[in-house]
């Protein structure tokens, strides 16, 4: 049997025949560059923020380049369509940016190919000048404690991908038919999915939320939800968007312990300006006492949330069945170290919460998808320096997969250009030689097509938005998502 890269090597023989000693190109045929001005061919894998980012960067900057992003799903933007909470269409308009780059010349999109499954690291070095690894997260840390597998324990990241139509996890159907619920973790995917679960179901309704996840929260039972972190007030992860959203949301009320909040105002006077403001606005919810109208509000509040601090969680209790949650047994913590980096110590006092759910929010985590890119298992990440991957010549990183799942979008905006940066360095430097003739995915089109893979183009997934988008406006939202692949690719093909 001819081995893939053979194959390759073949198909990249052929091309070479078929166009090199061309001097002109016909119609519709990229020009291929002299050598004082070296056509780049980089494929990028992932088509989320970061894949993005780092594609808007080297057109802009680097004219010669021409981008492929290869995307495991059918349908481009990663964490923009399936990470960001559907009532924030605000974050998602950064859409509008990645189609204008998907559009412009040099750049194209294949989606439905799986990087290390239909085609291989190998095979990509083999067709591109630069490779470009931006797949993300795709999966959660794990709690690592007794009772983790019981019905109505889920991660956030599974449960975000549910409301948010991720065809992997559009079967979770999770338990809510407690009224009490516990989140670990005091991060923006924490307040995230405490606002979904608590929000009023005509806020929900106008947004692009996937049909079953808005059925099931209408008729969910939970009205209480406890939000849990291992360190102190001084120490959250969330920002001060996601807290005023939180204390804002109709309906609602916060039950916050008064003894975390006091004393802490000396201390925020020394804290850099955006740290400053978030605990400031948290301060101020723990301590104000509510009068007039704000007072009424909250008697008339029929939900209801809780920050809980100092706890760590050591057990899930399961209920008498022994089958599902019944309860979350907690250490309380102490702090010891400096204020930003404190660390979290178990004492030995305990307390039990009840609850039907608990949800892990503690963070996301990379994997390796190829054996032959370097990959550091305790961290999560591809070891790189600025993006460029450690004893790998022509390979970057980008994104979370490089960093590790930290910051927001416009972090990963930096974090895209960065690499970016770094790879026109190389080719500019004459570290990364580029002189050779490289057929991208004309030489990778051939390799799927013999193994039976039919990538989604850009117009395909054009084809996806214009459907859901129609669906949705039916019943009054942006759009109604699909939700699983084969949906996908019956339209795409249409």
């Amino acid at each position: 049997m001819r081995s893939p890269l053979r194959t390759v090597a073949a198909l990249l023989a052929r091309y070479s025949l078929r166009t090199s000693g061309c001097r002109a190109c016909g119609p519709g045929t990229r020009r291929i560059s002299s050598s004082a001005d070296p056509e780049v061919k980089v494929c990028i894998i992932g088509s989320g923020p970061a894949g993005f980012y780092t594609a808007q960067h080297l057109l802009k900057h680097h004219k010669s380049t021409v981008i492929d992003i290869y995307e495991k799903l059918p349908v481009p933007f990663g964490l923009v369509r399936f990470g960001v909470a559907p009532d924030h269409p605000e974050v998602k308009n950064v859409m509008n940016a990645f189609t204008q780059t998907a559009h412009r010349g040099g750049c194209s999109f294949y989606g439905n190919v799986n990087v290390g499954k239909d085609i291989s690291i190998e095979e990509l070095k083999q067709a591109y000048h630069v490779l470009v690894l931006s797949y993300g997260a795709e999966t959660n840390q794990r709690l690592g404690i007794p009772g983790e597998n019981l019905l109505g324990v889920y991660s956030a990241r599974a449960f975000v991908g549910w409301y948010n139509g991720l065809p992997e996890n559009r079967d979770l159907n999770p338990e809510l038919s407690s009224e009490t619920a516990v989140i670990v973790g005091h991060g923006n995917v924490a307040l995230d999915v405490a606002r979904i679960l608590l929000s009023p179901i005509d806020m929900l309704k106008k947004t692009d939320i996937t049909a079953h996840a808005l059925e099931a929260i209408e008729n969910s039972k939970v009205k209480r939800v406890i939000i849990v972190g291992r360190r102190g007030p001084l120490q959250v992860a969330f920002t001060i968007k996601e807290l005023r959203e939180m204390i804002n949301l109709p309906g609602t009320r916060s039950l916050l312990d008064r003894s975390d909040f006091e004393g802490l105002k000396p201390i925020v006077k020394d804290l850099p300006r955006q740290r400053k403001r978030l605990i400031e606005l948290l301060i101020k919810a723990g301590l104000e006492i509510n009068s007039g109208k704000e007072a009424e509000c909250r008697a008339a509040a029929t939900k209801e949330w809780s920050l809980r601090f100092l706890r760590s969680p050591l057990e899930i209790v399961p209920s008498k069945d022994g089958k599902r949650v019944g309860g979350i047994r907690l250490t309380v913590t102490k702090l010891e170290g400096p204020v930003a980096s404190a660390k979290a110590i178990q004492t030995e006092d305990i307390e039990d919460l009840e609850c039907g759910l608990v949800l892990s929010s503690i963070g996301y985590k990379s994997h390796s998808i190829d054996s032959s890119v370097p990959f550091d298992q305790q961290q999560g990440i591809i070891p790189n320096k600025l993006g460029r991957v450690l004893h790998a010549p022509g390979v970057y990183c980008s994104g979370w997969v490089k960093r590790g799942p930290v910051g927001v979008i416009v972090t990963t905006m930096n974090d895209g250009f960065e690499t970016a940066e770094s790879v026109m360095e190389d080719v500019q430097s004459g570290i990364l030689d580029v002189s050779a003739l490289k057929g991208g995915f004309k030489v990778i089109e051939a390799l799927l097509k013999q193994r039976g893979i039919c990538p989604v183009s850009f117009s395909g997934w054009k084809k996806i938005d214009s459907f859901e988008v129609a669906a949705g406006e039916k019943v009054g939202k942006p759009r109604e998502k699909l939700l699983s692949v084969k949906e996908m690719l019956k339209v795409a093909n249409q």
